[in-house]
């Protein structure tokens, strides 16, 4: 089953990524990783929608918050393997285009010019270690890395902030499953972006999954076919539109 989830609207763009906890985890909640990055879509698009114009990151707090209220009196929020989600969000204005990358779901931006920027949070790769326990310790703490779950503070240590609206022509959001195509498989981003604008999305994930197959099966630190999505927008005068 795919965990991860898009989101759409004249003005933004969403994608989460649900983590899956190894089997026999037990995660203190009730409810599977989909019903998390479901409610916390739902939380999401509401003020997206309603043109809110608080900051990405008070956004995305509050969502956590409310997602918390919805099961806080049938599940164990305090503990540390509750279900989990990345997130990426992009927001357009009429002056600057607004990002927020939590965990490892990046964005690229690629600008009329044709320059490519990556906007990621590689705080995950940067663990000292691997194992279960490691990971454990240090989800949602500083010295770790931060994931939208229980802690609503962990909106607040999100990759964020804007480029000029004139400097973005192209957005592109990507789970890890996807965007591994350049950081595993040697494309470069340009390759990446110019693959999603000229065949699509579903392209890009079939070349990726043809290289998951192909690959040693013991250089797979997590999954070997993971989730993957990505959603590529090409901005116009009246907005984003979506591909």
């Amino acid at each position: 089953m795919n965990e991860d989830l898009v989101l759409t609207g004249p003005d933004f763009v969403v994608v989460l990524d649900g983590a899956t906890a190894p089997a026999g985890v037990e995660s203190g909640c009730r409810h599977d990783v989909a019903w998390l990055v479901g409610q916390l879509g739902g939380q999401l698009a509401v003020p997206l929608l309603g043109r809110s114009r608080a900051p990405l990151a008070d956004i995305l707090a509050d969502a956590i918050s409310a997602v918390c209220a919805e099961h806080a009196d049938t599940c164990d929020l305090t503990n540390p393997d509750s279900p989990s989600s990345t997130v990426s969000m992009v927001r357009v204005g009429s002056e600057v285009v607004e990002h927020l990358v939590l965990a490892d779901s990046p964005v690229v931006l690629r600008s009329p010019a044709g320059v490519v920027s990556v906007v990621a949070d590689n705080r995950i790769e940067l663990l000292p270690e691997w194992t279960f326990a490691a990971v454990r310790r240090l989800r949602n703490q500083p010295g770790g890395f931060w994931v939208a779950s229980t802690e609503p503070k962990a909106a607040y240590e999100a990759v964020a902030g804007t480029t000029d609206r004139g400097e973005v022509e192209v957005i592109a959001l990507l789970t890890d499953g996807a965007s591994r195509y350049a950081e595993r498989y040697g494309h470069t981003w340009e390759e990446l972006v110019d693959l999603l604008e000229s065949a699509g999305p579903q392209v890009l994930i079939d070349r990726v999954r043809a290289y998951d197959t192909a690959a040693d099966p013991a250089s797979f630190r997590g999954k070997r076919h993971d989730d993957a999505t990505a959603a590529v927008c090409r901005l116009t005068s009246e907005g984003a539109a979506l591909a």
